[in-house]
């Protein structure tokens, strides 16, 4: 006994080093072994009262507390902020697919911002979370007036609860067959990543990417689920180099998966950003896709996976290559004129856009973060034919193959 007393003196006296998650677990006794003055000497009583038993369970509790703590801040480092919903939560269900995706828009909108930041360091985003009092909420990350981009903006959002009238209908115009209850409701789940970047140097194109997952459940129990998305990219000046690159990577990556998907895909993202009333393309294309709910859950999820890491190796070299280029101003009104193309899609056309703006709840601000800082409508311009001008309207009135 003697012995015994002497080694927990010792122990007192010189305690082992512990992290900071254990050291504030210390700061009150564990359930059943009752408290003592001065959270380190808690343990002589621990001892006392349960015994060995007591001590290991202290020592287990604490272990995990520092590997949970480890973990945190690792995914803190990862991420621009913490998840929308929450750390433990997307631990406790990281077997889910829901849970995984929500990863997936978190990594992606970290290495994007960060890979952006590094092209323009003297500009920083500003992230801004935000809650939905229905359900859910998102983070946008901002970088407004740099060197390099006017405006970039990433954003992440995780939505749910009950869909409007209005995004229903647009969603059964595309074919969806959704069996509300009898009260009308239609619960459902929506995340996504979405970037539109808008540079500063005419000659470096607009990006816009965007990647979403959707979950619907009918008033049977059934539900429906399937992904959407796609990159594209938007030059003011056609650079036939600059647009295989892009197409080439993108290409890679659908090949990897399916050699059929780059085609489809690229058709529908000609026809899918297509001003009508303009009869030209927003930009030249990438890929695009909606509603996609096969082969297999799983196996989408790999495909969209792809496609996101894919984001900065498309476009992050072009950056690069053109940013310090010199421009005329007669350059940058091109750049002008054409963004007001831009804003003329995203606020006539754009599915996203109008999804958001018919979902109760969502944030407007973050919905326009797309449109640029500054854009221009002229009366009647025509560009003089065999001008650079000229070149880019051909191909965006005439979409062509980049890569075979």
């Amino acid at each position: 006994m003697a012995a015994a007393a002497q080694l927990l003196r010792g122990a007192a006296r010189a305690p082992p080093a512990l992290s900071a998650a254990s050291r504030r677990w210390l700061g009150s006794a564990p359930p059943g072994v009752p408290a003592v003055r001065g959270g380190r000497r808690w343990a002589l009583a621990a001892a006392g009262a349960l015994g060995g038993l007591g001590l290991g369970l202290w020592r287990r509790r604490a272990s995990m507390a520092a590997a949970e703590e480890e973990e945190e801040e690792e995914m803190r480092r990862r991420f621009m902020a913490p998840p929308v919903s929450g750390l433990r939560e997307l631990r406790r269900r990281r077997r889910e697919l829901g849970s995984r995706m929500e990863l997936l828009i978190m990594e992606t909108q970290a290495e994007v911002c960060r890979a952006l930041a590094a092209l323009d360091p003297g500009a920083s985003f500003a992230v801004d979370t935000w809650e939905r009092k229905e359900g859910g909420g998102g983070i946008s990350c901002v970088l407004q007036d740099g060197e390099v981009f006017e405006k970039a903006g990433v954003n992440v959002s995780v939505v749910f609860g009950q869909l409007s009238e209005e995004a229903a209908r647009q969603m059964r115009s595309r074919g969806k067959a959704l069996k509300a209850t009898e009260d009308g409701k239609l619960p459902f789940c929506a995340m996504g990543v979405s970037s539109v970047i808008h540079p500063k140097n005419p000659h470096v194109p607009t990006m816009h990417f965007n990647y979403r997952y959707f979950e619907i459940e009918e008033a049977d129990g059934t539900k429906q689920w399937w992904f959407g998305g796609g990159t594209d990219l938007t030059p003011t000046y056609l650079n036939e180099e600059d647009a295989v690159h892009f197409h080439k990577t993108l290409k890679e990556v659908c090949d990897k998966h399916d050699l059929k998907l780059y085609p489809k895909y690229k058709k529908w993202c000609d026809d899918y950003f297509h001003i009508k009333h303009r009869g030209e393309r927003r930009g030249i294309g990438g890929i695009f896709f909606d509603d996609v709910d096969s082969p297999s859950k799983e196996e989408v999820f790999q495909f969209v996976q792809s496609c996101a890491k894919a984001v900065v190796p498309s476009y992050v070299p072009i950056v690069k290559k053109h940013c310090h280029d010199s421009y005329t101003p007669e350059e940058k009104l091109w750049q002008q004129l054409r963004r007001g193309r831009y804003v003329e899609f995203n606020l006539v056309y754009d599915r996203g856009t109008k999804f958001g703006l018919l979902t109760p709840g969502s944030r407007i601000e973050s919905i326009l973060m797309s449109l640029p800082l500054t854009a221009r409508w002229e009366y009647m311009n025509t560009p003089s034919e065999s001008s650079k001008e000229a070149e880019i309207l051909e191909v965006l009135r005439n979409p062509k193959d980049w890569v075979h």
